[in-house]
């Protein structure tokens, strides 16, 4: 039964298989066209597709290192998805190279003077063009360090079992933690955030980690589920795990509503002008549109969506949902990036200062680009490649993780080692 299910899982792939070498060349032929015909565009394009990308493997990351630090037991059956999701920050790393090359084409702040304005005078220990490139550098060294040794020991564990595996990644786990939420925050801080660098706010790495792992969440739920059809993972994942991922889900859409209206009601609440133009900016033309699209459709539907226990077990509804939750965090993070470019153009033509007129010139309408279709495909394609090699190099879930039993709900009575109680029953 299993080695027919596994035939078939590695059909299924060999039918699917071509579509991410499709959408990788045709992506990258687009995208290269578009770095011939508009330079700028294209700098903003692929950075909003590669945030949206790397907010997935850093999301797995966080999954990953959550686990081990409660010694989680329900996660086992879907951990190693994480963990190829989160092996594939090295490959962004090489991704984020066109940034670093078009990065002052991106990012105004490089094309200002600290010395004549205050703000990026008052950043510049942080904000500064040398900075800026090697703190990129030691966050995916980091990040690189961190899934390469919590995946690694994983799968020493599926060859000898030792116990030291369990150890060792949860020793990694420990300190991890807190260098993913420092480094993430300075990921978002120096990649999104700094698009306008006189703006101030405290919560925006947690707004970032917020929807990252928001969208993480849904992300796993549908690979496990199409894992779980026609897969190697359809004897391991169980309604539990479907279960607590949409629990999860639905819980981080609480969150990610607490952290973004918490940093408008302070900005609001203050109402001081370096916090407020940011806002005051994505008012105009169809971005309030897009701002209600955010509060409506990032929290409030799939907020009523999940109330109902049983819908986080339906397919027919966590499918759909995923479609949308991947809609409103591209919205979101247009909402973020698309603006500044536009804000740029016109503040470079209007010959002033360009630090002042940042904050003053109003975005045209929200639109999506037919260069951030061609980034999203071609950076989607790549990991695609890479994730469907991890998958079939390796055992599909961890095979000796000494949690495994329970999470199948297998126990030895106290004095025997031939009679299994299986999911409370001999």
């Amino acid at each position: 039964m299993a080695s027919h299910q596994h035939t078939s899982f590695q059909q299924a792939l060999a039918r699917w298989s071509a579509v991410p070498k499709i959408l990788t060349i045709g992506g990258a032929v687009v995208a290269g066209i578009g770095l011939f015909v508009d330079p700028q565009q294209f700098g903003y394009s692929y950075l909003l597709a590669f945030m949206f990308f790397l907010s997935i493997a850093l999301g797995s990351l966080f999954l990953v290192i959550l686990h081990h630090l409660f010694d989680a037991a329900w996660s086992v059956p879907v951990r190693r998805i994480n963990e190829h999701l989160a092996f594939l920050l090295p490959v962004l790393g090489i991704l984020f190279i066109p940034i670093a090359l078009l990065a002052k084409k991106i990012y105004p702040w490089m094309s200002i003077n600290p010395a004549t304005d205050h703000a990026l005078g008052a950043k510049a220990a942080l904000i500064n063009v040398p900075g800026f490139y090697v703190v990129s550098v030691i966050l995916f060294l980091v990040w690189t360090l961190l899934s390469w040794r919590l995946r690694a020991w994983s799968l020493e564990q599926d060859r000898t079992g030792a116990v030291l595996c369990t150890r060792k990644m949860r020793f990694h786990a420990a300190w991890g933690i807190f260098a993913f939420g420092f480094s993430l925050t300075l990921g978002a801080i120096f990649w999104m955030k700094s698009l306008q660098h006189q703006w101030f706010s405290t919560m925006y790495g947690v707004y970032y980690f917020a929807g990252s792992v928001w969208m993480t969440l849904v992300t796993v739920y549908v690979i496990a589920t199409i894992l779980k059809k026609a897969g190697p993972l359809a004897e391991v994942v169980k309604e539990r795990q479907f279960y607590d991922l949409g629990v999860l889900f639905f819980a981080f859409t609480v969150f990610y509503a607490y952290i973004h209206f918490s940093q408008y009601f302070l900005i609001w609440n203050a109402a001081v002008p370096e916090e407020t133009f940011w806002y005051v900016v994505r008012e105009q033309g169809t971005w309030w549109q897009i701002g209600l699209l955010i509060l409506f459709g990032h929290f409030l539907l799939p907020f009523l969506a999940l109330l109902r226990i049983d819908a986080k077990l339906k397919i027919t509804v966590m499918a759909p949902l995923a479609i949308w939750a991947w809609l409103m965090h591209f919205c979101d993070l247009s909402f973020n990036i698309t603006p500044v470019l536009q804000i740029f153009r016109k503040a470079a033509k209007s010959g002033g200062d360009l630090a002042v007129e940042m904050t003053k010139a109003k975005p045209d309408n929200f639109v999506v680009h037919w260069m951030d279709i061609g980034c999203l495909a071609f950076i989607g394609g790549v990991l695609a490649i890479v994730f469907i090699k991890y998958f079939r190099a390796h055992a599909p879930y961890p095979q000796k993780d000494p949690r495994f039993a329970e999470t199948m709900g297998v126990y030895l009575p106290e004095g025997s080692d031939s009679h299994a109680v299986v999911g409370g029953a001999k």
